[in-house]
């Protein structure tokens, strides 16, 4: 008998979460193999629903990119003008090569690809690595990490629940019909909150507007990501960025929202 769809994807996540949170407060190469799983199957994801447009993005070139950004993000090997400025000479020489439909949508949608996926992903590494200046501190950024996750969490379910309970103004119907202002400032608030009690928990390394701020950018630019991914989703026609996880969607599914608040952080912390 076919598990139901719910109780599959409680099961996946009774099992990845702890994989996640693990390799979260590990950090260092586990962590790094976990982001480049995340930049690397997403980008195949995306590359796959251009298809559906007679987009042919440039796959190799691509993935060989993303790998680059994400990898040298944590060992800061290259410099990165030089790595960005060989990325695009690259995809914009090999589609001489190629005769693949529109070169201007390939050129444009294979660099898209690249920067929003690769550069967003490599900026989760950049935010676990942040405080590994000084070898006693290096765990807050795991911890961080962590709390984030929590919070991005909190705040989806606290948007499908409440909005489902109580939606009527619907926030984005071209891009995504479900969902409602209501749910949206319900996981606003909630990823608010759950940053607050990951202070209270022992994130001592977090000022009181640390918290607040980063809760706010996850319960904001985190469901702001969300809606990117279903505006792509939607325009390919697509229900989900592909079937890897069972009951879950694509990886691009599950950390959309992850995604978009890891750069946004990581600025806040460089600038502030």
């Amino acid at each position: 008998m076919a598990l139901s769809n719910r109780l599959t994807r409680i099961l996946v996540s009774v099992f990845a979460i702890p994989v996640i949170i693990g390799v979260s407060y590990y950090g260092k190469i586990p962590f790094l193999i976990f982001v480049l799983g995340i930049g690397l199957i997403a980008f195949h994801e995306f590359a796959t629903m251009t298809l559906n447009k007679n987009i042919y993005v440039n796959f190799n070139v691509g993935m060989a990119s993303v790998f680059l950004i994400i990898a040298d993000s944590y060992s800061h090997y290259f410099n990165f003008k030089f790595l960005i400025l060989l990325i695009v000479l690259v995809v914009l020489l090999n589609e001489l090569f190629r005769n693949k439909e529109s070169a201007i949508l390939n050129i444009g949608t294979t660099l898209t690809g690249i920067f929003y996926i690769g550069l967003f992903s490599s900026s989760i590494i950049d935010l676990r690595e942040f405080f590994g200046a000084v070898e006693a501190q290096y765990n807050y950024g795991g911890y961080l990490i962590i709390a984030m996750l929590a919070a991005i969490w909190v705040c989806d379910s606290a948007a499908y629940f409440l909005g489902t309970a109580f939606g009527k103004h619907k926030l984005f119907p071209r891009v995504s019909p479900k969902k409602s202002w209501e749910g949206a400032i319900a996981g606003f608030v909630f990823a608010i909150i759950t940053m607050v009690i990951a202070k209270l928990l022992g994130l001592d390394f977090l000022s009181w507007k640390d918290a607040v701020v980063i809760g706010m950018i996850v319960g904001f630019i985190g469901q702001t990501g969300d809606l990117v991914e279903s505006l792509i989703k939607r325009d390919a026609n697509v229900k989900d960025s592909s079937s890897i996880i069972p009951g879950h969607g694509g990886i691009f599914d599950r950390f959309d929202s992850l995604l978009f608040s890891a750069p946004a952080v990581y600025l806040y912390f460089t600038l502030f």
